[in-house]
């Protein structure tokens, strides 16, 4: 799968994978940071979460453009990286309870800016790579590659954000209660009918609690969750100084292809890597990607839920706490050991590998395996985790599925049945809706977010894990036929003087979608649950209907 590939991909593919490591340690924790430390109802979240996501994707358009027209891809990939560490350091700035809130608009929007430089710009790069002829035809592959890169990151970064919360909160001598801050927002706020509950809960945390000094505590607690979360946000500034080291340091990999097509224009030696479309051509083309573009936005909206309705979700209307066995999926020390023992006992059994390989394969299976026994060990009959840890299992799935996926399709292809780039993202779409019907069932019949006021579920309308674990697969696999296949139908065909700019639409397409999210987030409150997650599942079928409407159109593009 790795083999013949330039390194400059991998040089690419481990900037982004730092960059994106700090971006979901902020996204797995934020929407919970803003209504912890400053009481906002859902629909005042959705609508910060919505504009603040629309932006981070929007703005790479003109990332694009800047790229193209004035600096080319590399010194604007490290304008933003540089852009994006200012922006989480400005985020990690501790402040109390209801206060810092325009601190933190502006390092949201340095933030957006920073990753507007740096997104979309650094996938041209990696397009720029495949328009060698001795790597061409791995160009999809290569961005399936360069997308598990993104999610190795993004897969510990939900872990990184529990473990340094809980690290802060212990200091505090607190441990996380997804019940207590909408509690202690309405106790202080007069609006909690009843403070016997929220008593008692408070005395889980500190036994010398009492009615008259429920505020003190209700507000200590609140303080020190938002520390907690600052600290998380941090995070990002260390894993940005690592992009910045890899992308600086191995600058020789990917040289020959930071370079823009006026750029070429200027260096009489290049003139002849010109790349000329007509009117006509440069016409069909973007026709091509606008209606791409169009359906993605669809599926944005749905997909990223995941840090939205399905965090609420998992925060009101899953149980806190799992047995033993479920535990290891909500435990990366124990869920990558295992994942590597089954790697390893591929190795083993694989066809035409040599006794080395086999023996490799064993020493995996053995090693790892053990480890995730012991780690199995060591958990407790009833284990509580914390909501943001389900959007480890979104990444987790895609470095487990990609090898799988990239399989079935290398396979396809030698036997000439590959599905087209169009084809892959219309099945995409359709795997996109059974996710959110599955989640759809799990809801049914439990009671709405209107009638909680904003509370946790009670107990017994409390549903297991694993049907967020079921969506989080679904949807991981339909992400794969849509995403980085997207990505390389977009390096594909973008006409070559637009390659930067083409690729900031594909992120705008997604930014619209992304402000959409926000939109489907202020019918929480408002309809019932399974039909929530009906009108996403209605809108991933209309696009798929769309798309494969206009399949020959797109196909004839890429030809």
């Amino acid at each position: 799968m790795l083999k013949d590939h330039p390194k400059g991909l991998f040089v690419a593919l481990f900037a982004n994978m730092g960059e994106r490591f700090g971006f979901y340690t902020m996204i797995a924790i934020f929407v919970m940071f803003l209504q912890a430390k400053y009481g906002f109802n859902s629909g005042t979240t959705s609508q910060i979460y919505g504009f603040f996501i629309a932006f981070v994707y929007f703005l790479p358009l003109f990332g694009g453009l800047l790229a193209d027209k004035v600096l080319g891809y590399g010194k604007t990939i490290s304008l933003g990286l540089i852009t994006m560490f200012i922006g989480y350091l400005l985020l990690a700035i501790p402040t109390d309870m209801n206060t810092g809130f325009a601190l933190v608009v502006v390092a949201l929007a340095v933030i957006s800016i920073g990753t507007g430089f740096f997104k979309g710009n650094l996938q041209a790069l990696v397009g720029n790579l495949y328009d060698d002829s001795r790597f061409s035809a791995k160009r999809d592959i290569a961005f399936n590659i360069f997308y598990m890169g993104i999610n190795i990151g993004a897969m510990f970064a939900p872990t990184a954000a529990e473990l340094v919360s809980n690290f802060i909160l212990d200091s505090f001598h607190f441990t996380y209660d997804s019940r207590i801050p909408a509690m202690a927002h309405s106790f202080l706020n007069g609006e909690l009918g009843n403070a016997s509950n929220f008593l008692a809960i408070a005395q889980h945390q500190d036994t010398t609690v009492t009615l008259s000094t429920l505020g003190s505590f209700a507000e200590n607690y609140i303080n020190a969750l938002s520390r907690a979360y600052h600290y998380s946000f941090g995070v990002a500034c260390i894993s940005l100084l690592i992009s910045m080291a890899v992308f600086w340091g191995f600058r020789r990999f990917y040289k020959h292809a930071d370079l823009t097509e006026k750029q070429k224009a200027k260096d009489n030696a290049l003139k002849d890597k010109l790349i000329t479309l007509t009117s006509k051509q440069t016409k069909q083309r973007l026709i091509a990607l606008g209606l791409v573009f169009f359906v993605v936005i669809f599926f944005w909206m749905s997909f990223h839920q995941n840090g939205l309705c399905m965090t609420y979700f998992a925060r009101d209307y899953t149980a806190p706490t799992v047995d033993r066995g479920t535990n290891l999926w909500f435990d990366l020390f124990g869920l990558l050991p295992l994942f590597l023992s089954v790697v390893g006992l591929y190795f083993m059994f694989r066809p035409n590998r040599g006794k080395h390989q086999r023996l490799l394969g064993l020493i995996a299976f053995v090693g790892f395996g053990i480890l995730a026994y012991l780690r199995y060990s060591s958990y407790e009959d009833i284990n509580p985790f914390t909501p943001q840890k389900f959007q480890h299992f979104n990444p987790f799935f895609i470095v487990a599925i990609t090898p799988i996926i990239i399989g079935i399709f290398t396979y396809m292809a030698s036997k000439g049945k590959e599905p087209s780039s169009p084809r892959k993202i219309g099945f995409g779409m359709l795997l996109a809706a059974v996710g959110f019907l599955i989640l759809a069932i799990g809801s049914y019949g439990l009671p709405s977010p209107m009638s909680l006021g904003g509370q946790v579920a009670p107990e017994t309308s409390l549903v297991t894990p694993y049907w967020l674990i079921s969506t989080y697969f679904t949807l991981t696999i339909a992400e794969l036929f849509l995403s980085p296949i997207g990505i390389s139908f977009v390096s594909k065909v973008s006409p070559p003087k637009y390659k930067g700019l083409m690729q900031g639409g594909w992120f705008a397409a997604t930014a619209i979608g992304n402000y959409l999210v926000g939109t489907i987030g202020v019918l929480w409150g408002k309809v019932d649950l399974w039909i929530l997650w009906m009108i996403l599942v209605v809108c991933c079928i209309l696009s798929a209907t769309f798309i494969f409407s206009i399949i020959k159109k797109l196909e004839l593009a890429t030809k």
